[in-house]
């Protein structure tokens, strides 16, 4: 029964950023079902509602903010002793996320780029400082199949919906920055990998879907609790001589 419990995460210490919103909701249950102790880190205690147990809790925390993270980072170091696990999955943007490019302001391009890479580069670095000083841990950051491969527009055709310039730019720094701290910090056992997600359905206009599902081999677009699975591999022991990877979970999107 070697292999039994290679993907267990008992007695494991996991943070969770964006805990309260569609993917991180699932990530924290698949966390709890295997073993680990999670912080549902969210800047709003409301949306996480239902989720804290006795193998969860909630942990404010801002990605915007660098106080905010080192403070989060080292509030989980005092109650719990360590942190095996952390998770960048918080999606901030402005109000005006989604305007065209020609119509993009150069402010809101930096504000978003600056609140969402520069928040996961924030909490990337105070986690691996922490996991460095234990002697381990796993980074995992939520990336997308736009921070690999170009965007088909016309499956936005006739919806309000688009594909944001900066969620490019974002999510292939993303990828780009764990690969970066996979060599920097693979001498101190601390594993940064990404997960790329494809459309996950949430409610989008039912052109949208039929459109993206045709584009997709497996027919479809994903579902939140999909992508658990991902992370749990790379939460785990599992992918211990993994890291540096960026594991795409996308129905087949980016294999045209």
């Amino acid at each position: 029964m070697k292999y039994k419990g290679l993907f267990s995460c008992e007695n494991k210490v996991a943070v969770v950023t964006g805990g309260g919103g569609l993917i991180g909701r699932e990530i924290i249950r698949g966390l709890r079902e295997f073993g680990a102790f999670v912080y549902a880190a969210d800047i709003d205690r409301e949306k996480t509602a239902g989720i804290p147990d006795d193998k969860c809790k909630f942990l404010p925390l801002d990605i915007t903010s660098e106080e905010s993270i080192n403070n989060a980072v080292d509030e989980v170091v005092r109650q719990s002793g360590r942190l095996d696990i952390y998770i960048n999955c918080a999606y901030p943007r402005t109000s005006d996320w989604g305007a065209k490019f020609e119509d993009i302001k150069f402010g809101s391009w930096k504000e978003n780029v600056n609140d969402h890479l520069g928040g996961y580069f924030i909490g990337c670095r105070a986690a691996a400082e922490q996991m460095k000083k234990q002697g381990g841990g796993s980074i995992i950051n939520l990336a997308s199949i736009y921070g690999v491969t170009a965007p088909d527009f016309s499956i936005y055709e006739g919806t309000e919906m688009t594909m944001p310039a900066a969620y490019a730019a974002i999510k292939g720094g993303i990828i780009s920055m764990t690969r970066y701290i996979a060599t920097y910090y693979g001498k101190y056992n601390v594993r940064a990998n990404a997960v790329s997600p494809g459309g996950i359905f949430d409610g989008q206009p039912s052109s949208f879907v039929e459109r993206y599902s045709q584009k997709t081999p497996l027919g479809r677009m994903g579902r939140p609790d999909e992508i658990v699975g991902a992370v749990m591999y790379l939460a785990s022991d599992a992918s211990s001589y993994v890291t540096g990877e960026n594991i795409m979970v996308d129905g087949g999107w980016t294999a045209w």
